[in-house]
């Protein structure tokens, strides 16, 4: 884990709100849904002023800790915010000093093994501790750039 300066980045897509515990639960689980919304092809070629092809997931709206509820939004980066599409939303990522990792392998199998072994990071009270406002995942072809927010 390197501690890195992350610059603001304003994300266009689609929301959710869940926890963990949902997501652990094939029949509640919200996220699968999400990600195939997102994933479908052209899903945000409509979107305009793109920044670039990754997709990027926000977590935010944190309740609590990685117990509570959070809102997750899968999007588009843009330069600014447009006239938003039917059922879209954007968010601002506010840049601030994260915790980055990089994860790479078979995913999203590779990026699950990441996210556990952050909560146990966070349940052994690891340095620097999560602020657990906004945090970013940066899906590319080479894999996922997490950005946790401290």
């Amino acid at each position: 884990m390197d501690v890195t300066e992350r610059g603001e980045l304003i994300v266009v897509g689609f929301a959710i709100r869940t926890t963990n515990a949902e997501e652990m639960d094939p029949s509640r689980a919200k996220l699968p849904v999400l990600w195939q919304r997102a994933g479908a092809p052209g899903a945000f070629a409509h979107v305009p002023g793109r920044v670039d092809e990754n997709l990027y997931a926000v977590l935010t709206d944190y309740e609590s800790d990685h117990h509570g509820a959070y809102t997750q939004i899968i999007g588009t980066g843009v330069r600014t915010v447009p006239r938003l599409p039917e059922g879209m939303v954007a968010v601002r990522v506010p840049a601030g000093p994260s915790l980055r990792l990089e994860v790479r392998g078979p995913m999203p199998q590779a990026l699950v093994d990441t996210w556990q072994q952050v909560w146990k990071h966070t349940e052994s009270g690891g340095t620097p501790s999560r602020a657990f406002t906004t945090d970013l995942e940066v899906h590319h072809p080479d894999g996922v750039d997490l950005y946790l927010a401290i």
